[in-house]
C-alpha cells in the first residue's frame, strides 16, 4: 500500500468506515458517510481506493463486500510516520509533547503509567 498521504479527506473516511466494519458493502460504507455523496461516487471512490491498493473486494451475492488489504495497525502506523515527517519534522519528542498537551484533561494516572512503561520498553529495546 502506498500510505495514507495519497488519500483525500474523502477517501480517508471510506477507510475509516471499512477498518471500523472490518468489510463492506457501498450501502454500509454511504450510511456511515458525515453528508454523504452519492450511491454512484461512493461506488467510484470505492474502485479508486482498489485501484490505489488499498481495498479488495469479494462478490457476496449481488453484491461487493469491500476490505482493507493491510491490518489497521500496519495503516495507523503508515499515518503516524507520515504525521511524524510531515508536521514535526521527525520529532518524536514534539509528537509525543502534542498528543500529552491536547490530552492531558482525559490522561488518567494508569495511562499515564502505562506510558512510562512504553518509554521504558523503548529505551530497553534501543529504539
Amino acid at each position: 500500500m502506498k500510505g495514507q498521504k495519497n488519500l483525500s479527506r474523502r477517501e480517508r473516511q471510506i477507510m475509516d468506515v471499512i477498518y471500523a466494519l472490518q468489510e463492506a458493502t457501498v450501502n454500509q460504507v454511504l450510511e456511515r458517510l458525515p453528508s454523504p455523496p452519492s450511491y454512484s461516487a461512493v461506488r467510484a471512490l470505492l474502485r479508486v481506493l482498489e485501484q490505489k491498493g488499498h481495498l479488495v473486494h469479494r462478490q457476496d451475492g449481488p453484491r461487493y463486500m469491500y476490505y482493507p488489504t493491510w491490518p489497521r495497525e500496519r495503516a495507523r502506523r503508515s499515518a503516524l510516520k507520515h504525521l511524524l515527517q510531515t508536521f514535526f519534522d521527525d520529532s518524536t519528542e514534539d509528537v509525543v509533547a502534542a498528543l500529552l498537551d491536547i490530552s492531558e484533561d482525559n490522561l488518567t494516572s494508569e495511562d499515564y503509567r502505562r506510558l512510562q512503561e512504553l518509554i521504558q520498553k523503548a529505551r530497553k529495546e534501543g529504539r
